[in-house]
């Protein structure tokens, strides 16, 4: 498993060049502290959130934001936990060396993400609420994810995978977001645990979309060719160089799948040619604690010719995923520890005010 907590892992990565350090990879946030008390007093879920209106021009880092905790970090950049200062909305900033960028002729690439997710409005996506330049640097202004990622939490389990009934969920719910993109012709082409938040309510949270495209209307001009995305997810018909379409996001679904209810991807290997190699052949076995109905979906979806795969609104229908998915409302508890750590730092304080006063210390 430590092949994922890298940026440059070859075990996760497609391509070796510097375009496949370009995640900012956002790592789960710990409970409240503290000095992030400021950062989320008064603020209120489940009431709807208004985006701070300003021209996107006028926006600087350093006047217009408060700056907490960071949350993660890439060759790029960094992604912090923020708010407005003047409406005290809670943000993250994914704010993005410009240099680095030109350097690495990535500008194609940070324009196209910014293109895509700039529009995309749906409640299983993080939301992009603007974007400016500052100086040196680019700054996306984002929905902040207080569960963090969905890697992060695999790894918290006990037995470091999930079970049915989360799995399903979480499964349902990304279903829902891709149905959402692929009306849209957009292909994500990076599905990964790590490219999963979750919100204030515990819900799956579609982000990062450096390899997402947007493709015309045309069947032919709907395909591509372009090894991308992170190799233990790769389908068939990018590991033999053929062109694709909007089915190798399902194929990722099947692998999410595998891994959520497993704990590791199913084609895994401490090799590439190996791993390429098992997902040509298909090669993978499922342990005993996978249920009958999951593997029967699973294999529906890990099917080397994209036409056979499950499309979305057979994924949702089937008995696994219908069975098991929960529709349960859960507002992460945000504040109990908050609360907890003020009254215990004011219990501080009065100790040590009593013991300075006994002292004669002013």
């Amino acid at each position: 498993m430590d092949s994922k907590s890298t940026e440059n892992s070859t075990t996760r990565t497609a391509q070796q060049d510097a375009a496949s350090s370009t995640k900012i990879r956002q790592q789960t946030p710990a409970r409240l502290t503290m000095q992030d008390v400021d950062s989320v007093k008064g603020y209120d879920p489940t009431k709807p959130r208004k985006v701070p209106v300003k021209p996107w021009s006028e926006w600087r880092l350093e006047t217009d934001f408060e700056i907490g905790k960071p949350l993660g970090e890439g060759k790029f950049g960094h992604v912090y936990m923020a708010r407005t200062r003047r409406e005290k909305f809670v943000v993250a900033l994914k704010v993005i060396h410009a240099k680095q960028i030109e350097e690495d002729k990535m500008e194609n690439q940070i324009n196209r993400e910014t293109d895509i997710h700039a529009f995309l409005d749906h409640e299983n996506v993080i939301k992009m609420f603007g974007f400016f330049r500052d100086v040196d640097k680019i700054v996306y202004i984002l929905e902040y994810a207080p569960g963090g990622e969905v890697y992060g939490e695999l790894l918290n389990q006990p037995k470091q995978r999930f079970d049915d009934q989360r799995a399903a969920t979480y499964i349902f719910q990304l279903t829902e977001a891709l149905g959402y993109l692929h009306q849209r012709e957009i292909i994500h082409r990076d599905i990964k645990p790590e490219n999963l938040l979750l919100g204030y309510y515990g819900e799956i949270k579609m982000a990062d979309f450096g390899w997402s495209i947007q493709t015309s209307g045309s069947k032919q001009n709907s395909r591509r060719k372009t090894l991308c995305g992170t190799l233990d997810y790769l389908p068939p018909e990018m590991v033999d160089g053929r062109s694709y379409d909007h089915k190798v996001d399902l194929w990722c679904l099947g692998v999410l799948t595998y891994e959520f209810l497993v704990g590791k991807p199913p084609f895994e290997t401490d090799h590439r040619d190996d791993t390429y190699q098992r997902i040509r052949t298909l090669t993978f076995e499922f342990p005993k604690w996978v249920s009958n109905d999951a593997q029967e979906f699973i294999c529906s979806i890990l099917i080397t010719d994209p036409s056979c795969r499950l499309s979305l609104e057979a994924v949702k229908r089937h008995k696994w995923c219908g069975t098991n998915r929960s529709t349960e409302k859960k507002l992460i508890k945000l504040f109990e520890p908050v609360a907890h750590l003020e009254n215990e730092m004011r219990a501080r304080y009065n100790e040590a005010r009593q013991i300075m006063d006994a002292t004669g210390i002013k």
